[in-house]
C-alpha cells in the first residue's frame, strides 16, 4: 500500500465536508487507513491561525498578509499531519490545500500566480495531491447555502464577483490538468454526487494497491 494525497475543492456551499465524510466512509470500508483534515488547520496551530483567517474584523487584512498566513498554516500541516500520514502508507482526504489559494487569493484578490507558485514550491517542496475533487456550482446557489448555515465568515462576507473569480481559477486549474482534476457537479442532489463519487472509487483503490 502507497499513501495517496486526496484533496477537495470548491467554493462556499459546495458540499466539501459532507462528500469528504462520505468518501472517507467508503474508503475505511475497503479496510483503509484514511487521515481526514482541512486547510486553513488542520493541528492546533494551523487551526488559530484560521480563526484569524477567518474571523471578521474592523482592520482590513492585507492580500498579501492573508497569503502568508495560509502557507504558514500549510507549513505546520503538512509537517504534523500531512507527510506523517503519507509515510506511513494512509489516504489523506483534505478539504482544501493550494489551488484554494490560486483560486482565492489568486482568483479573488488578484494575486499573481507566480508569487503563489513561489511559495507553494517552498512550502511543499515537490508534493502535490494525486487527485483534486473539484465541487462546482453557481456562484449564486453556494452564497444561499452558505447563508442558511448562519453567521458568514470573513470570506463569504465578499460580494458575487469576488466568488466568480474564485470559480473561475477553480475550472481554469481542472480544465489545465485534467489528469489530476476531477470535476463534480455540485448543484445536483447530494445523493447524485455521492453516486458520481462512488464511480471514482474502483480508481482510487486500485492507485492506493498499486
Amino acid at each position: 500500500m502507497s499513501g495517496l494525497f486526496i484533496t477537495l475543492e470548491g467554493p462556499e456551499g459546495a458540499g466539501k465536508s459532507t462528500n469528504r465524510d462520505y468518501l472517507a466512509a467508503r474508503l475505511r470500508e475497503q479496510g483503509l487507513d484514511v487521515v481526514l483534515t482541512r486547510e486553513p488547520g488542520g493541528t492546533p496551530l494551523a487551526e488559530r491561525v484560521r480563526e484569524l483567517l477567518l474571523a471578521p474584523s474592523d482592520e482590513v487584512m492585507a492580500a498579501d498578509t492573508e497569503l502568508l498566513l495560509v502557507f504558514a498554516a500549510r507549513a505546520q500541516h503538512l509537517a504534523e499531519v500531512i507527510r506523517p500520514a503519507l509515510a506511513r502508507g494512509a489516504v489523506v482526504l483534505c478539504d482544501r490545500f493550494t489551488d484554494a489559494t490560486y483560486a482565492y487569493q489568486g482568483g479573488g484578490r488578484g494575486l499573481s500566480v507566480e508569487r503563489i507558485a513561489q511559495l507553494e514550491q517552498f512550502v511543499q517542496g515537490d508534493l502535490r495531491p494525486d487527485l483534486t475533487l473539484v465541487f462546482d456550482l453557481p456562484v449564486e446557489v453556494g452564497l444561499a447555502r452558505a447563508a442558511a448555515r448562519g453567521r458568514l465568515d470573513r470570506f463569504e462576507q465578499e460580494g458575487q464577483a469576488f466568488f466568480e473569480a474564485v470559480r473561475q481559477a477553480y475550472l481554469q486549474r481542472a480544465q489545465r490538468a485534467p489528469q489530476r482534476y476531477t470535476l463534480l457537479d455540485a448543484a445536483q442532489p447530494l445523493d447524485a454526487v455521492q453516486r458520481a463519487i462512488d464511480g471514482l472509487l474502483p480508481g482510487i483503490l486500485e492507485r492506493c494497491r498499486g
